[in-house]
């Protein structure tokens, strides 16, 4: 099969590009900033992760076709520096939690990476090549630091700040940056310009923070912004080929580390040759954000009753540029997307004799679908039809259902009926005390006795568990979750 030329949307010349690594021996890098573990991450958040896991499965499918080494990619884990406005302003965010908390800011931090982690197991995302965590990177910030500083930094009372004035064509990644991002900068006082940023802020004195370190400017802790510029070259290299995040990265956080890396390598390059930002999960009241409150985890969605990939499945349906809305009857229509594929797949295998050959036109379909900045909408509906296609025997069907699930993540040959019935946690009841209700309901329907039917039905209703009467899908419950 003859693949499709791969293009992928850069932030950086806002265009579409044909994506060639930089080494192909060596294989692609990419490097995504990981979540800041003050706290468990929402489901905004998290479609972040969904995003670089599909990018990674296409470029490993894309490796295979043109013989590129294999991918490194590298997921870094905040726990310093990430102050509780995205920019240059207040409280670091790890501290604020310790305080709130009472709680040693090393425990908070282990107890929330390993929540993301989880997280990421139930969303089916790959494992990064490198978890890259910035405490452990402390030194090498500092000797990063002193090698920029005397041509790019300037020292103040707070601690040592970049003067981005210094580098050529600063803000280019955010478009030079409008007055409503300079807004959501610190004004500090002594800054030289607005946009300036902390590469190490002194704690202030007399305050002790559970996180110091002694430096050259002081006793402290790193800027937000150095801790990426300083894996990311140490792990890929510079330049490397592909940098991931959020799209309000795309404003601050990353021009700030193109800064960075034009100053340590004394030159124009922006340390990645591609910049990838996803759009905002949104409610009808917005961006969907920590701060403010409330927030919904994906184990808060676990816990109502819904699969996580239930989820995963919601973001794949639009594209990663695309702003997606988060709504009970959009996850509802999801789940039920998910149950149909799962039932289809499960037919398929019953069927299936023998060892299947995945059918080159779907795998070009896929190809072409994935290969157009990573068009999943595209492709789901590809997938649909080759699963419904008569023409072909189940073994073939489930062949190429292989291929589309190695980059869609969806685990369709593994995922069963049984697993999709998530227990909402307030529910009172079991599984198996499900059926044999739902078996004592059929009796009484069948002598027509429905007064007790619906005493069975509104019985299990009072206990999370909704009766599908009529049901297509021929599921007979569901959690009541919506």
């Amino acid at each position: 099969m003859t693949g499709a030329q791969l293009t992928l949307y850069n932030s950086l010349t806002r265009s579409l590009e044909v994506f060639r690594p930089l080494d192909p021996e060596r294989g692609v890098r990419v490097y995504s900033c990981g979540p800041t573990v003050y706290n468990y991450a929402h489901l905004g958040n998290l479609r972040a992760y969904v995003f670089t896991d599909t990018l990674s499965r296409v470029l490993s499918w894309k490796a295979g076709e043109n013989a590129w080494g294999p991918l490194t990619h590298v997921i870094n884990i905040t726990d310093v520096g990430h102050l509780t406005s995205d920019a240059d302003a207040g409280d670091d965010k790890m501290e604020a939690a310790a305080r709130a908390q009472a709680k040693s800011i090393w425990d908070i931090a282990a107890h929330y990476t390993a929540a993301f982690k989880q997280n990421i197991a139930d969303l089916n995302i790959r494992q990064p090549s490198r978890w890259s965590v910035a405490t452990d990177h402390i030194a090498e910030m500092i000797d990063f630091a002193e090698k920029i500083a005397p041509d790019h930094c300037y020292a103040l009372d707070s601690g040592l700040y970049f003067d981005v004035t210094t580098v050529p064509d600063y803000g280019r990644l955010a478009g030079n940056r409008d007055d409503a991002a300079e807004g959501r900068i610190d004004p500090v006082a002594g800054k030289r310009h607005p946009q300036d940023f902390a590469i190490w802020r002194k704690s202030p004195p007399g305050e002790q923070r559970q996180m110091e370190w002694d430096s050259p400017w002081g006793k402290g802790a790193p800027g937000w912004h150095l801790e990426c510029s300083v894996m990311s070259i140490k792990y890929l290299g510079a330049p490397f080929d592909i940098h991931t995040g959020g799209i309000d990265h795309r404003e601050i956080h990353h021009p700030n580390e193109i800064a960075q890396n034009q100053a340590f390598c004394g030159c124009g390059d922006s340390g990645a040759h591609f910049w990838m930002h996803n759009n905002f999960l949104v409610d009808r009241q917005g961006k969907m954000s920590k701060s403010k409150g409330g927030f919904t985890t994906l184990q808060s969605l676990i816990d109502a009753g819904v699969h996580p990939l239930a989820y995963r499945l919601m973001c794949l349906s639009a594209q990663y540029r695309s702003e997606l809305e988060f709504s009970a009857e959009n996850l509802a229509a999801a789940l039920t997307r998910l149950k149909r594929l799962v039932m289809t797949v499960t037919a398929l295998k019953a069927r299936a004799e023998g060892e299947g050959t995945a059918p080159q036109a779907w795998l070009a379909r896929l190809d072409e679908a994935v290969s157009d900045d990573l068009n999943t909408p595209r492709a789901l509906p590809a997938l649909d039809e080759l699963l419904a296609e008569k023409k072909l025997a189940p073994a073939d069907r489930l062949a190429g259902l292989a291929a589309f699930d190695a980059v869609l993540g969806l685990r369709l040959l593994e995922l069963t009926r049984e697993e999709l019935r998530v227990r909402p946690v307030s529910a009172a009841i079991t599984v198996q005390e499900i059926e044999d209700r739902l078996v004592e309901r059929k009796e009484a329907r069948l002598v027509k006795d429905f007064q007790r039917s619906d005493t069975i039905r509104d019985e299990l209703a009072a206990a999370g568990v909704e009766v599908m009467d009529g049901d297509p899908l021929g599921w007979d419950w569901k959690p009541a979750f919506d």
